[in-house]
């Protein structure tokens, strides 16, 4: 079948539930390689052959250290692309650099050979392909989120968390069955195969649409109908469709152009655009200070070296370990949308508080059977972390965040992410070397710092349409009310609620009936709508 790359509107010739279903598919990919590069250097950098074609010059610590976290480097680059010119481009166009970008790092890493600038050349290679990523991480869980009906959004955007943990198991139990080869095969198949998720994210991508929000946003309201047509199985003019981008065009008609864009997210008012947007950064913070890449990144090197295990039953363990993190991934898509976010936040950032609190006392006194503890802890603490603090702060930022700054939002968002990634990932192997079981002490605390935050400042989103956290925000300012009160309190409300309580508000400019009716034209075949200048 063919089809035009740059055209906006591909889809595979689906609609409807395979349509979605294809969207989601394209999104898990991406984010399956994310996991996937999570777990692939925690049993190459302990292993020979790895060490025997990049020797360390300045201790092993630092090797592990640097060389890992030179994916976050890239990543945070790539994020903070998006941060500034993403919204230029739209979703579609990023996520095929991002899969290009990725695939050109993967090789030139695969291709490292020693006394050849061994270990620059496979730095280098980490970085391009962290700069790949770093782009998709911030553009597809908006991609998603604005394509996804209200009641499955979550689980939709929690299904891209899960395959975070899937794509770490692929690369535990590849690092594992490779550890057995005595060349340098035994690092190179595995960084090499992460060119397996971005071909396949590539030709998923290039076969499917632009989001219809950034094209409303745009002007590009023919093709904006066409993809929600498409989306709902409908023709573009239908009254359905036509209530929905009202819906959309009356959330966006009243950004003026050169109000849009970083600096609108230092606002306040009834947008509150500045604290949804730090509710969106908290959560990548406490993701990362949570302690998980200390434990995904680390755990073949924490059960070899902190605990005492040798390398075999390390991997071995791992691999374990990756297994049970992916397994534990299930609940989330029955809870996400039921128990919601507010409640799984809080009983991720206790559970992995608890645990780390058990690791930490385990190894005050270390000896065989203290040491057995503290492995079981890293296990409860994956348990909680892959069912909770894996998703969520994924899925809260595209949602939380209105159309306006919701690119950027969610790229700073995620730009923190890389951050205290890169941070984590940098100090754990020195802080665990100097203080041992005090490094379990900090992530417990700082799981347990969490909770009030969450309290006071986390409203639910669950089952909301996308406009609907407009009004809950507006409402709270109005009302001097805290916004998860206002959500706990406020029924959800259909498209003309939604739009009667923006003019309420005064969200939405009194555009005259010439402005906000769409007349058909000659032909009867779409809608004729009156533009405005509507880019963000």
């Amino acid at each position: 079948m063919g089809f035009d790359i740059k055209s906006r509107t591909n889809t595979y010739g689906l609609t409807g539930r395979s349509l979605r279903v294809a969207i989601t598919a394209t999104a898990v990919t991406a984010f399956s390689f994310f996991g996937y590069d999570q777990g692939l250097m925690s049993g190459l950098i302990t292993g020979p052959q790895f060490n025997h074609a990049f020797p360390a010059t300045d201790g092993i610590k630092v090797n592990q250290g640097g060389v890992t976290a030179a994916f976050e480097i890239g990543c945070l680059f790539g994020a903070m692309f998006v941060l500034f010119k993403g919204d230029d481009f739209g979703r579609r166009p990023l996520i095929i650099a991002g899969s290009i970008i990725i695939t050109i790092g993967a090789i030139i890493s695969t291709l490292s050979f020693k006394d050849n600038w061994a270990l620059g050349q496979f730095v280098v290679g980490r970085v391009i392909t962290g700069l790949g990523n770093g782009l998709n991480t911030a553009t597809v869980p908006v991609w998603q989120s604005e394509m996804s009906r209200a009641e499955n959004r979550g689980r939709l955007v929690c299904l891209e968390g899960a395959v975070v943990a899937v794509g770490t198991f692929i690369a535990y139990w590849i690092d594992f069955g490779f550890s057995y080869i005595n060349n340098s095969a035994q690092w190179r198949f595995p960084v090499g195969f992460q060119c397996v998720f971005s071909v396949i994210l590539f030709f998923a991508i290039i076969q499917l649409p632009e989001s219809p929000r950034w094209l409303i946003a745009h002007g590009r309201n023919e093709e904006a109908r066409l993809i929600l047509g498409k989306l709902n199985n409908l023709e573009p003019d239908s009254d359905i469709i036509v209530s929905e981008q009202t819906v959309i065009s009356d959330a966006i008609k009243n950004f003026d152009k050169e109000q849009a864009g970083f600096m609108a997210l230092f606002t306040g008012g009834k947008t509150q655009h500045f604290q949804r947007m730090l509710l969106g950064v908290a959560g990548q913070f406490w993701q990362q200070f949570g302690g998980c890449n200390a434990a995904i990144y680390y755990s073949t090197v924490l059960f070899e070296e902190s605990i005492g295990l040798d390398r075999r039953l390390a991997l071995v363990l791992g691999g374990v370990f990756a297994t049970v993190y992916a397994l534990s991934t299930i609940p989330s898509f029955f809870l996400i949308d039921t128990l919601g976010r507010r409640k799984l936040f809080f009983i991720g950032s206790i559970g992995q508080g608890v645990a780390f609190l058990i690791a930490f006392a385990c190894l005050v006194n270390q000896n065989e059977s203290n040491s057995i503890g503290a492995a079981v802890a890293l296990f409860i603490f994956i348990i909680f972390f892959a069912f909770t603090m894996l998703p969520l702060p994924w899925i809260y930022p595209p949602e939380i965040n209105p159309l306006k700054t919701r690119t950027v939002a969610s790229s700073v968002s995620t730009c923190t992410n890389w951050i205290c990634n890169f941070a984590v990932v940098m100090f754990t192997p020195v802080f665990i070397e100097a203080s041992g079981w005090g490094c379990y002490l900090y992530f417990s605390i700082m799981n347990f710092l969490f909770v009030p935050v969450i309290f006071f400042f986390y409203p639910e989103t669950a089952g909301r349409q996308l406009e609907e956290i407009d009004i809950i925000f507006a409402k709270a300012h109005v009302e001097n009310r805290q916004p998860w009160r206002v959500a706990a309190t406020l029924p959800k409300l259909s498209n003309d609620e939604i739009e009667q309580h923006g003019r309420d508000l005064g969200l939405y400019k009194n555009f005259d009936d010439e402005e906000k009716s769409y007349e058909t034209d000659s032909n009867m075949s779409k809608p004729n709508v009156q533009e405005r200048d509507v880019s963000v």
